[in-house]
């Protein structure tokens, strides 16, 4: 039977941990409310950093070709993007000009087709007048001619100074909404090339809490990988075989694939000089292993329990 001073050291532990866990949930929730609330914030320092890195891998590529310093290879791959992103605003912009040109016609041309169609089946088509309803009237032959006025009927009005007023309200608003949009948009972008620039000109200060992003975000997309993983591993083997052939197959690819990984990339890092080429050997890894999971077959919605699965 535990002594009085266990007990009391057993409760003070799990006050200790009760209180842990407790402002553990509290900062969690306060990071959870601190990211929805500044999430745009947030994205637009994180578009920042990735502009930042695609900058300084360029520069960095830049210097195996030329030996010129930091600053003056970083302003050589701006003025490039620059450019390259001028020849696409000016010829992509042309060419979209032209196909709203001719979406336009399309769309005129279609609402023609719809009207006759309306016309000859007996439908007033008077809706797709956008001046507004027109009267149809009918000549000596006892033919409809859409849009000639009725006799006696009564002249269109001019709208009311209200109506008017009114519009023009509603079109005023609608062009600050436009504007303030536009604003907006325009700054979202020069604050994302003005954290991306900063941030390559002086890339010791992100790559800190670059590693930091990256170390967490790995670490919980890998997590998410185990369970899918380990039926995967299971539904390939039958039943007699499938404790032994998971368990092998598992700790070989361990041995084969994932013992050589440090010294494969310690070998590109010295051969290289950059880290990116372990990113590329990582993404190739992962190319070679989502082909071989695709060349497996199905077997998720079968019974592995079912030998005959196995022989087909």
């Amino acid at each position: 039977m535990p002594s009085s001073d266990e007990r009391l050291l057993a409760r003070n532990d799990l006050a200790w941990a009760i209180a842990v866990g407790g402002v553990a949930a509290v900062l969690f929730a306060a990071l959870l409310s601190f990211a929805w609330h500044f999430a745009a914030t947030l994205f637009l320092i994180f578009a920042g950093m990735l502009l930042a890195v695609a900058l300084n891998a360029m520069t960095q590529l830049l210097g195996h070709l030329i030996r010129l310093p930091q600053p003056l290879r970083l302003a050589i791959v701006c003025l490039a993007l620059a450019t390259l992103l001028s020849g696409v605003v000016v010829l992509g912009g042309a060419t979209i000009a032209k196909q709203a040109t001719a979406l336009s016609d399309t769309i005129k041309s279609q609402v023609g087709t719809v009207k006759a169609f309306l016309e000859k089946n007996g439908v007033d088509p008077s809706y797709f007048e956008f001046g507004g309803p027109t009267e149809t009237t009918t000549d000596s032959g006892g033919a409809a001619t859409p849009g000639a006025p009725t006799p006696g009927a009564t002249a269109p009005r001019l709208p009311s100074a209200s109506a008017l007023a009114s519009g023009g309200t509603a079109i005023i608003g609608q062009t600050f909404k436009i504007l303030l949009g536009t604003v907006s948009a325009v700054g979202n972008f020069f604050i994302v090339l003005f954290l991306g620039l900063a941030f390559a000109a002086q890339p010791s200060v992100y790559r800190a809490g670059l590693i930091f992003i990256a170390v967490v975000v790995s670490l919980f997309i890998h997590a998410l990988q185990y369970g899918p993983q380990a039926a995967l591993i299971g539904e390939n083997f039958p039943t007699h075989l499938r404790y032994g052939g998971a368990g092998l197959g598992y700790q070989l690819a361990s041995v084969f694939a994932g013992g050589p990984a440090p010294l494969i990339a310690t070998w590109l890092l010295h051969k290289t000089g950059t880290p990116y080429a372990i990113s590329a050997y990582i993404v190739f890894a992962a190319v070679v292993t989502v082909a071989c999971v695709l060349a497996l077959p199905d077997r998720s919605r079968v019974d592995i329990e079912d030998a005959a699965v196995y022989s087909r």
